[in-house]
């Protein structure tokens, strides 16, 4: 008896149905996740306005120079206001310096913040 060809190619054709229903499914929900929170993205930026020079460094610098300002990917920061002032400070958090530090990380109020601790650091 000759079993019939057609039948296993059925069956993968079924179960990639199925799996692109799953998958699309999923893709909806991950979606209503993302607009609502880009509804709600103001109270995160509201919430890092108010945060202290540490929690900002903590948050975007720490990864590159260190939890503790020693450094890592990124220079030593321990000493950084015996070689800058916070006015220097601000313009490369700003507008980033070279390759390796990226512009933007902070701007404004956030930025001056930071600047200005980071100067206090002899």
């Amino acid at each position: 008896m000759r079993k019939n060809p057609v039948i296993p190619f059925a069956i993968i054709a079924v179960l990639g149905i199925v799996v692109m229903i799953v998958v699309s499914a999923a893709g909806i929900n991950q979606r209503e996740a993302i607009q609502n929170e880009e509804e709600g993205g103001g109270e995160k930026q509201e919430e890092t306005a108010s945060a202290s020079p540490e929690e900002l460094y903590q948050n975007q610098c720490a990864s590159c120079h260190g939890g503790d300002l020693g450094g890592g990917a990124g220079p030593n920061l321990q000493q950084v206001g015996s070689r800058y002032s916070a006015e220097e400070i601000n313009d490369i958090i700003v507008n980033g310096k070279g390759s390796a530090m990226p512009a933007g990380l902070y701007t404004g109020e956030q930025a001056t913040k930071l600047a200005e601790w980071l100067a206090e650091k002899k």
